[in-house]
Formats: structure tokens, C-alpha cells, sequence
């Protein structure tokens, strides 16, 4: 019986090329997203090539949103065995000018939301009794500071620190919580803020040792692998897949 993993963000980037890659390995995948129009295509797009999916919207910023999530994935597939969190956005500003209500969005969004459905899952695979895995998507900004992103990285800093939380407070429950930092991922997220001249292409390349963006596949490969039982013994860390950003630290 396959096993079966919800991804947030399903509808584009990251969240999408997960989804995919996780049906390819067997899961059945609830794809869930803010907007239930593109997570309807991904679930479409699983369907058409021979894989299980159901799409459902969920507004991770909301707690009672991601427990309405979880009891369609429950009456749709009966159980669940995984969560992968990559619903985020970005809105970059100088710190200065900031306004309040950027700064709760992203806080809502980033770090609220990752813990609301991390909450909504692991209860139902605390009911279960199973033991299962969460990956939260996170970001080499929750070590490397970078300007004019105060709020993004201090949310990204909070999701690296809850995956430890959460890790050693439901080990018990044989639930493993881990995370994927990524650097600069080619979506179209970050062509959008490439464009808007929020970041340079080149410089970011020139960056990182190994001289390219990452791909979205990149991530999926790490998320596949932290949510296998290849990674049975593997709980409490934020896996970096950047191209060595972190380890660079020579101009």
C-alpha cells in the first residue's frame, strides 16, 4: 500500500517538482496550496502519468485551515506518513521601511505556518501510531544574513531551530523532523525577483562554488531522501543543498 505524504505549495515551484518526484516514487500525494486551481493541476498533471493525488487549499497561516487539510487527506487516503512544507513567499525591504503588515505576513507564512502544519500532521500521526517524516523547506538564509530580508531570514532562522524542537519532542512517536535549505532555486519566484532587480543572476552564480542556481529537482532529490527510510537514523537537521554558499567564505 503506498504511503502517503502531503506537500504544501504544490501548486508551483519547489512544491510542484516535489510532488511530482514523490509520485514517481510511489506516494500517493495530497497537494495542497493557497491556490486550489494549481494544486488541482498538479494532482491532474500526478493522475495522467499513473500516480495518486488529491489537491486541497489550505492557508497555512491559519491553524484551523491546516486541520481541515489534514481531515480531507484523512477521508480521502485514510492515513498519512509524511508532510513536506513549501508553501513560502517573499517580499524583500529595506528594514527601515518595513511595514508591519509585511512583516506579519511573512512571519505568518514562514514560520507560524510551518508549525501549524507540522502540528496538523504530527497529531494525526500521533493518532495513527505509525511514526512517519517531516521536511520543512527552509533556506540558507537561516544562517547567512542577507540585506533588505530582516524578516525572511529571521523566519527561516525559526524554522532551522523548530525542526530541532519538533525532532526531539516527538522522537518518541517515532516521527523524524528534518529540513532542506536551499540557496537560490531557479523558480519563478526568484526569476520574479531577479527580474524586479531585487538580485543578480550573475552575482549569485559567481557566489557559489559550484557556479550554477540550484534546480528544483536538487531539492526533490534531498527531500526524497530525508523522507526515506534510507534517513531512518537521520532527525533534528537542515540538510543545505546550495552549491557550497555556506562553506564559501573567501572574496
Amino acid at each position: 500500500m503506498a504511503k502517503v505524504v502531503i506537500v504544501t505549495g504544490a501548486g508551483s515551484g519547489i512544491g510542484e517538482i516535489v510532488s511530482h518526484r514523490l509520485a514517481s516514487e510511489g506516494w500517493s500525494v495530497v497537494a495542497a496550496d493557497l491556490n486550489e486551481e494549481t494544486a488541482d493541476g498538479t494532482a491532474k498533471q500526478i493522475a495522467e502519468t499513473g500516480g495518486a493525488a488529491h489537491a486541497v487549499g489550505v492557508d497555512i497561516a491559519c491553524a484551523e485551515s491546516c486541520e481541515a487539510m489534514m481531515a480531507t487527506a484523512i477521508a480521502q487516503f485514510g492515513r498519512v506518513e509524511g508532510l513536506v512544507n513549501c508553501a513560502g513567499i517573499s517580499k524583500p525591504g529595506d528594514s527601515l521601511t518595513y511595514s508591519a503588515a509585511d512583516w506579519e505576513r511573512m512571519i505568518a507564512v514562514q514560520l507560524n505556518g510551518a508549525f501549524f502544519v507540522a502540528q496538523a500532521v504530527g497529531r494525526q500521526l500521533v493518532r495513527q501510531g505509525t511514526g512517519g517524516a517531516l521536511v520543512f523547506i527552509s533556506s540558507t538564509n537561516a544562517e547567512a544574513a542577507f540585506p533588505r530580508r530582516a524578516a525572511y531570514c529571521a523566519a527561516k532562522a525559526g524554522v532551522a531551530m523548530l525542526t530541532k524542537v519538533l525532532a526531539v519532542e516527538w522522537a518518541a512517536h517515532r516521527i523524524r523532523v528534518n529540513a532542506v535549505g536551499p540557496a537560490y532555486v531557479e523558480t519563478e519566484m526568484t526569476v520574479r525577483n531577479i527580474a524586479a532587480g531585487n538580485v543578480s543572476r550573475e552575482a549569485i552564480e559567481r557566489r557559489i562554488p559550484l557556479g550554477r542556481l540550484a534546480q528544483p529537482g536538487d531539492v526533490a532529490d534531498a527531500v526524497s531522501f530525508l523522507l526515506s527510510d534510507r534517513a531512518s537514523f537521520i532527525t533534528g537537521h537542515s540538510l543545505y543543498v546550495d552549491g557550497g554558499w555556506l562553506a564559501y567564505g573567501y572574496l
